[in-house]
C-alpha cells in the first residue's frame, strides 16, 4: 500500500473534512511517479550500457536514476519510509524497465538521439510535477515546492553523473533543472489559485515539457562566466 492512498495517510495542513480533492492529488502524484520511473529506468540503464557496465551495473543505475530523486525529496519533506521502499511497485517498475533495456539493447541503440531526448524531457517533466505535488501535500512551504520538484526531476541524474566520474549534467547541460523548477514553479500557482489537481499538474508538465524541448532546439543556455 502506498503512502498516496487517503487511508493510511493525512496530509499535513489539510483540514477540509471533503477528502476526494486530497484522494485525487495523491492519484495525480501516483501516476506522475510511476510513469516517471519508468521512463527514467530506461534512460538509466541506456547511460549504462553506453558506459560500458555489466547488467548489474545497468540495473543499479537504473534504479538510481528512477528513484534517487525521489528518495531524496520524500526524506527531507519528511515522508518516510520513501515511496520507492514502502511501496513494491516503484522498485519494481525500475527492475524491470532496466531490464528489458539490457536485453533490447540494440534496438535501444538504434532509436534516434530525438527521440531520446523528448522521453527524457517527459521524464523530467513528471517527475517536476510529482515532486511539486507531493511537497505541498506535506504542507511545504510554496517555494521550498518548487525546489522538491526540481530535485525530484534532477536528483537521480546527479547521483548518476557522480557514479559514472562526470560533471552532473545539470550543471553544464541547456536548461535542464530550470525547466524542471519551472514546471514545478507552475504546479504551485495553479494550486495557489485553486486549480483542479489534474489541470495543475498538465499545466506544470507542459511548462517543464516544452522549455526543455526548446532549450535543446534552439540550444538556450544559462549565462555563464567564459575562461
Amino acid at each position: 500500500m502506498t503512502d498516496f492512498e487517503p487511508q493510511d495517510v493525512t496530509v499535513a495542513g489539510d483540514r477540509s473534512p471533503d477528502r476526494r480533492p486530497v484522494t485525487i492529488r495523491r492519484q495525480v502524484v501516483l501516476v506522475a511517479d510511476l510513469a516517471g520511473t519508468m521512463v527514467f529506468a530506461i534512460e538509466g540503464a541506456h547511460a549504462a550500457i553506453r558506459a560500458g557496465l555489466d547488467l548489474l551495473g545497468v540495473l543499479v543505475l537504473s534504479f538510481v536514476v528512477a528513484l534517487g530523486g525521489g528518495i531524496i525529496r520524500d526524506l527531507l519533506i519528511g515522508a518516510t519510509p520513501p515511496s520507492a521502499i514502502r511501496d513494491w511497485r516503484y522498485p519494481v517498475l525500475a527492475f524491470v524497465a532496466g531490464l528489458a533495456t539490457f536485453l533490447l539493447h540494440l534496438q535501444v541503440e538504434s532509436v534516434p538521439a530525438a527521440l531520446l531526448t523528448t522521453l527524457d524531457a517527459v521524464g523530467l517533466a513528471l517527475f517536476a510535477v510529482a515532486g511539486a505535488e507531493k511537497a505541498l501535500d506535506f504542507n511545504i512551504h510554496p517555494f521550498m515546492a518548487t525546489l522538491m520538484g526540481a530535485m525530484t526531476g534532477c536528483g537521480g541524474g546527479v547521483i548518476r553523473d557522480m557514479l559514472l566520474a562526470r560533471v552532473p549534467v545539470v550543471l553544464v547541460a541547456d536548461i535542464y533543472a530550470s525547466a524542471a523548477w519551472a514546471g514545478a514553479a507552475v504546479v504551485v500557482v495553479g494550486r495557489r489559485f485553486s486549480c483542479s489537481p489534474a489541470l495543475a499538474a498538465a499545466l506544470g508538465f507542459v511548462a517543464c515539457f516544452l522549455l526543455r524541448m526548446a532549450a535543446v532546439r534552439f540550444g538556450w543556455q544559462l549565462p555563464r562566466i567564459a575562461g
